[in-house]
């Protein structure tokens, strides 16, 4: 059942060392204000999973919270490299970083597997691909009614799952509109949930055709943080800081410059955007 609490508290309680974490948001709606939590917080050994890891996952990784990222493209959108990304696995710096690689399709697929507590997916896919030779989480299964061979690879249940949304109501049902990714799926897939939101309202009002709605007893935490998505963005709310994602390829190229940047920016910073 969903319980508001501030940001700082709602981390201390979800996420803990070694867990495995899906942060979720597609191009919309990236939780950061969370992921700095994460990193203030000093989480350690996180497998990190998410379709697109970008620069909150760069962050992440850079300032030493992850062991294992699970993903499907990685990169800054319309920039280039993740930069602390590539030092992290070609040079292991902070330290040694151990991924997981897959097709957008197949990640999809495995967090509907798990939100439907299914152990796997199955889905046409990987055809004339060499992925899954370096991927041994790639596999194959025989339909056992047309003797189709469909690839699978095992379901997404991670143990805490991180979105932000637009609002949350009094008793703590979810509002997302606009672009939506896989929140829903990663929230219904996971032991834990924080939520992240731009506002507490008493009703959501219209929606859009294409909302999703998460009910209250499928939330765990929820912390009420304006601007808690920038630099992306939140429908209605606030535009994609586009000017930041060019920024941070000269920040992240550097290891120095990029302790500093999250040292004033991040640690010496604390989650005052939030709303009690």
């Amino acid at each position: 059942m969903a319980s508001f609490l501030s940001l700082r508290d709602a981390i201390a309680n979800e996420v803990r060392d070694g867990d495995v974490v899906a942060m979720e948001g597609f191009t919309h709606l990236i939780p950061f204000a969370a992921g700095h939590e994460i990193i203030r917080q000093g989480r350690r050994d996180l497998t990190l999973i998410r379709m697109t890891p970008d620069i909150i996952y760069d962050q992440l990784i850079g300032m030493g919270c992850a062991r294992k990222l699970v993903f499907s493209w990685g990169g800054n959108p319309g920039v280039g490299s993740l930069h602390r990304m590539r030092d992290a696995v070609e040079n292991h710096w902070p330290h040694r970083l151990d991924i997981e690689e897959h097709s957008h399709a197949a990640m999809a697929n495995a967090y509907e597997a798990g939100a439907a507590n299914l152990p796997f997916a199955v889905f046409r896919g990987y055809k004339g691909v060499t992925l899954p030779e370096v991927n041994p989480n790639i596999r194959s299964v025989t339909c056992p009614f047309t003797g189709e061979v469909l690839a699978a690879v095992p379901a997404v249940r991670p143990d805490v799952a991180i979105i932000h949304a637009l609002k949350a109501d009094a008793r703590g049902n979810v509002l997302i509109e606009g672009i939506t990714g896989v929140q829903k799926e990663a929230v219904l897939a996971s032991r834990r949930s924080v939520v992240t939101v731009e506002e507490r309202v008493e009703d959501f009002g219209p929606r859009s055709a294409n909302a999703v709605i998460l009910p209250h007893w499928t939330v765990g935490s929820i912390a009420v943080v304006p601007r808690g998505a920038y630099p992306s963005y939140a429908h209605g709310y606030y535009k994609r800081a586009n000017s930041f994602y060019q920024a941070w390829d000269a920040i992240a190229r550097d290891r120095e410059t990029f302790l500093a940047w999250m040292d004033e920016n991040v640690m010496k910073a604390d989650a005052g955007r939030e709303v009690a």
